[in-house]
């Protein structure tokens, strides 16, 4: 191949060389202009303005151009020597190959413009884009431009793209046999994106895995959990299994029941039930179309009130901040009422068979509990 190479300029004129040189040299110099000024003047103008799909595409092509500026003045260079018409056809081959390469890069890059492109189109259609659908695409239109790019070279350089697209045609049946969880989990992430029961940043729930939706792609769903390991869950298994969503709720439900001392008189049970029952309502944080606050039950050392309402905010740290205010405020209304809560009662017996009964506390849970590990 060197001996071919040495022979090739062997029989060339020192001036043309030069000439060839020459062309290229200036081809080099304007692509360093170019770049550096030109492009960096667009730049600045379009960074002036709102519309960054402007600045992406320069960024994208910015150094496909200047390569394209110099593989021009290397070709233009050659083609100037007096060659062979085999080595012309062969450097124009190489020229077409590196144009096709530089636009298959531009493309590939400006792919990541996509999330830029989409949220323009909504702002002036007015739609709504699902934030699992962006990604997803981007990772399509990589792809293509990936294949487009590689038929293209295919076909420059005279391979058939017929005969590659039956062979795959033939031997389809066996990729599909030999690629079936992941045709599955293909499917499986278009089935979770058309029906969209979660998209990403979303809270979900599953039989196997509960966390905050990271990302999306061809075969599998990454979910980062609340101890911050992240799960990866083939598409296949999470659409079939039943999902619970719980960014989607409207509000976030609080329910628990208020045990108060089993002596307190009925008049102050029923007064402290009504003022926590108008506290909610007076709470703009909390949603005034359920608010339950009854009388529920008898326990065996409490009369309970059960609290059932929502909160508006569906954003944990701020239902544990509304949660903590209503109890404060419930702490504040038992005081004003003068009613205690429970204290749970251990009946014991004397020796004589008469019941005596004794409030229970915390000291007398750890005696027995040491009495029945001694025993």
């Amino acid at each position: 191949m060197e001996e071919h190479m040495i022979n090739l300029f062997e029989h060339i004129p020192y001036k043309d060389i030069g000439i060839a040189f020459l062309i290229f040299l200036v081809f080099f110099l304007i692509s360093k202009i170019f770049t550096k000024y030109i492009l960096e003047l667009i730049t600045r103008i379009v960074t002036k303005t709102s519309k960054r799909i402007d600045e992406y595409i320069i960024k994208s092509f910015k150094q496909p151009v200047s390569l394209f500026l110099i593989a021009t003045g290397l070709y233009l260079g050659l083609h100037y020597l007096p060659l062979s018409a085999n080595a012309i056809h062969f450097i124009t081959k190489i020229y077409r190959s590196i144009i096709i390469i530089l636009i298959g890069g531009g493309l590939f890059r400006f792919s990541n413009a996509t999330k830029i492109l989409f949220n323009h189109v909504s702002t002036r259609l007015n739609l709504q884009f699902n934030k699992i659908i962006i990604p997803f695409l981007t990772k399509i239109i990589k792809f293509i431009v990936i294949a487009l790019t590689i038929a293209a070279l295919a076909n420059e350089w005279g391979y058939n793209i017929d005969g590659i697209v039956a062979g795959l045609g033939l031997g389809g049946l066996a990729v599909a046999l030999a690629a079936k969880d992941t045709v599955s989990n293909l499917f499986g992430g278009l089935v979770i994106i058309t029906e969209s029961p979660f998209t990403i940043d979303d809270w979900i729930q599953t039989p196997s895995v509960e966390g905050t939706v990271e990302d999306i792609s061809f075969r599998s769903t990454k979910i980062r959990t609340f101890t911050q390991a992240v799960v990866t869950v083939p598409n296949s298994t999470l659409v079939n299994e039943a999902i619970t969503n719980w960014s989607r709720m409207g509000k976030r439900r609080i329910l628990f029941n208020l045990q108060l001392d089993i002596h307190t008189p009925k008049d102050k049970m029923v007064n402290c039930a009504a003022s926590i029952r108008e506290m909610l309502k007076s709470r703009n944080d909390i949603d005034q179309e359920t608010i339950l606050v009854h009388f529920y039950q008898f326990s065996p050392s409490s009369l309970d009130i059960q609290l059932y309402f929502f909160t508006k905010t569906t954003t944990y740290d701020e239902w544990l901040e509304v949660n903590e205010q209503v109890n404060t405020e419930i702490l504040a209304i038992l005081e004003k009422h003068q009613v205690d809560l429970a204290v749970p009662i251990q009946k014991t017996y004397n020796v004589e068979g008469i019941p005596s009964f004794k409030k229970h506390s915390a000291e007398d849970d750890y005696t027995m509990a040491q009495e029945r590990t001694h025993s």
